[in-house]
């Protein structure tokens, strides 16, 4: 299994999004999904956990298809329209453990300059682009 999984890592907005402010996505989309997942319990889930729960619940699936799921490659949260669409960084801690944070707050800025709220170095990385140069 290849992991999607990030420890001690912010993922900052796509560098061709339009955010200026991060927007609570609505609906039932992906988006709103992970959103609420991660917004709801900080510092709590994985990002494979994340990706597996929302993909389970649209699908109807049971949590022992979690070896099936992962047994060819998934995207991970670089992808995802939090960071593309929605202005949200996505923190994983050194556990791996996920909070996001709203592009413009003073957390996001820290995090984007490199320095996780425990006052640690995070390693940043940009959410993919949502379209080719």
């Amino acid at each position: 299994m290849e992991s999607v999984d990030y420890t001690s890592t912010f993922i900052t907005i796509a560098p061709d999004t339009s955010a200026v402010a991060g927007v609570e996505p609505s609906g039932s989309t992906v988006a709103a999904q992970t959103f609420s997942l991660i917004a709801s319990s900080p510092y709590t889930m994985r990002s494979s956990d994340v990706i597996f729960q929302v993909w389970a619940a649209r699908h109807g699936a049971s949590p022992d298809e979690w070896a099936t799921f992962y047994a060819t490659p998934r995207a991970c949260l670089r992808s995802s329209d939090l960071g593309k669409r929605y202005g949200w960084g996505i923190h994983a801690d050194a556990d791996g453990r996920l909070a996001v944070y709203a592009v413009g707050s003073a957390e996001y800025a820290a995090l984007a300059d490199g320095t996780a709220p425990d006052g640690s170095a995070v390693t940043v990385k940009a959410a993919m682009r949502s379209s080719r140069r």
